[in-house]
């Protein structure tokens, strides 16, 4: 008995220096980043983009529509979600990968302003330190214009001015609310849920972002219906 508690210290110890070493690991990734290129500055460089849209121009119905399908707790966390993390553990063991990240719409803007896309610890721990940072420095509704101004929606378009542009041939304000959902699930995976890609699994991916809306009361399922009836949004991808 003792020698198994022995056992199990040592693994203990091994799992925490491991831990400790990955967390000064990414830490030192986020200094770097942070040092060669000020949290603020970063910011300014998002903003003086031509084709950045601010939030208030933003259709509400799409707002809700991503923060539901990607950050449903996005109001009330301070940059990460510590059950959104516990859930993802516990996916990425029983797939012994890294497949699931748990991230927050805040851990995203980090990455999508510092970071690569490569599946790493060292990164989401660098993620999180800036996550913070954000969160300290700037409001919920700047975070989600930020976020929607710098995320990839596929087929090359890297905004949401340029997505909207791209796939519906309009202004951000002008999309319809079967559009706003229709977009909001794409930079899940652009390369799967473009509707220039796959258009059944962009058809998809918009019932699952509706069934979440009900689910986390932003639509009740009588609107969630109205919405995906809408089959005008596709005529344009039909006919590509």
């Amino acid at each position: 008995m003792k020698i198994f508690r022995k056992i199990l210290l040592v693994l203990f110890l091994v799992l925490m220096s491991i831990l400790l070493l990955i967390i000064g690991q990414g830490y030192s990734m986020y200094q770097n980043a942070i040092s060669e290129t000020p949290l603020e500055e970063k910011v300014s460089q998002i903003r003086q983009k031509e084709n950045f849209t601010p939030i208030a121009i933003m259709p509400k119905m799409y707002q809700n529509a991503v923060i539901s399908v990607e950050d449903h707790r996005f109001e009330e966390h301070s940059g990460i979600d510590f059950i959104a993390i516990g859930r993802a553990i516990i996916n990425n063991i029983k797939a012994l990968d890294l497949v699931e990240g748990g991230s927050t719409i805040t851990q995203q803007l980090a990455k999508n302003m510092y970071f690569t896309q490569e599946k790493k610890f060292t990164r989401k721990i660098a993620e999180v330190f800036t996550a913070f940072d954000l969160e300290k420095k700037y409001s919920k509704q700047e975070i989600l214009e930020l976020y929607l101004n710098t995320c990839y929606f596929g087929n090359g378009y890297y905004s949401v001015s340029e997505a909207c542009l791209g796939y519906f041939g309009k202004e951000v304000q002008d999309m319809t609310d079967a559009e706003c959902v229709l977009l909001a699930g794409i930079p899940n995976a652009p390369s799967v849920y473009s509707p220039y890609e796959n258009l059944e699994l962009a058809k998809q991916r918009q019932h699952q972002v509706l069934r979440s809306m009900v689910q986390n009361g932003y639509l009740t399922q009588e609107q969630a219906d109205t919405i995906a009836s809408d089959n005008s949004v596709f005529y344009r991808f039909e006919n590509s």
